[in-house]
């Protein structure tokens, strides 16, 4: 389903990786790499990648499209003491590291942020995009208005409002990101918080396979036979109460907005530096 039906996940990826603009003697690492599109487009500038994902289906995928890459199966929150991850940066840290659409899963954004700090060299660049500060807001708050009230009917307290039932994704602002990434010692050089309307593919079905693809995390207290009547009510509450809807052309957008940021890895004494290739400190 993620190929066939959501391939506008890594194609807006494209300009993302133009931003990286790989060179041949650059060794990146894609975070959160997915089925592997966008790490075989860097390495078809001559750079050597290696991608990354915590999702083993993922991995699978990625070594089936791309087997000359190197697709280790590591969670991004968990970067620091890995041992494959240590192993590559023995002689030499990363030049950069990329990742899109991938860093709003990682809810441990700091764990995150320190993990690639450490894998990065001095002067090393940062360029991720990810979804920002009120990403498919409208999508999230139907999709939670509905998990609340099913809880309250099955409680049987319809004014129980459950604190536990919330955005499952991390979608910072540009401070909050910023503030996180320059504490670790990458220096933020550019950053925007941008809309992007996304059209949805399969039409009249669109929203409903959203849903199903990425929006399981926010059904994940919703027992397996309830979560189609779930994602039902979900879509004809977007379709009365949003303009996400086009009934004319019978097509739904999703109401995206991306966090894209470009930065570097500063150096102990504050300068910017080429030819590192000390080892990161696992400890």
């Amino acid at each position: 389903m993620y190929q066939n039906h959501h391939s506008f996940v890594w194609e807006y990826g494209t300009s993302l990786v133009d931003l990286l603009d790989p060179k041949p003697e650059d060794f990146i690492l894609d975070v959160g790499c997915g089925s592997g599109e966008l790490t075989g487009m860097i390495a078809e500038k001559g750079a050597d990648v290696v991608g990354i994902d915590a999702d083993p289906e993922m991995v699978e995928n990625a070594i089936l499209n791309f087997p000359h890459i190197d697709f280790p199966c590591v969670d991004a929150s968990k970067l620091l003491g890995n041992q494959e991850m240590a192993s590559m940066v023995v002689i030499r840290r990363f030049d950069a590291i990329f990742s899109n659409a991938a860093l709003h899963w990682v809810t441990d954004a700091e764990d995150a942020v320190i993990g690639m700090a450490s894998l990065l060299k001095d002067g090393g660049r940062f360029v991720v995009e990810f979804g920002g500060k009120g990403n498919v807001e409208q999508i999230v708050q139907a999709a939670l208005e509905v998990v609340r009230e099913k809880k309250s009917s099955a409680s049987n307290n319809k004014n129980n409002n459950d604190d536990n039932v919330a955005n499952p994704w991390y979608f910072p602002s540009i401070a909050e990101y910023s503030s996180l990434l320059e504490k670790h010692g990458i220096e933020v050089t550019s950053a925007v918080l941008y809309d992007r309307p996304t059209l949805l593919q399969d039409g009249e079905n669109g929203m409903k396979h959203w849903l199903e693809m990425f929006g399981h995390i926010l059904f994940k207290d919703i027992p397996e036979s309830e979560k189609d009547t779930t994602i039902h009510a979900v879509v004809e509450r977007l379709r009365r109460t949003t303009n996400l809807y086009d009934s004319k052309e019978r097509q739904w957008t999703a109401d995206y907005r991306r966090i894209r940021i470009v930065g570097k890895k500063i150096t102990h004494n504050g300068s910017s530096s080429k030819n590192d290739t000390s080892t990161p400190d696992w400890s």
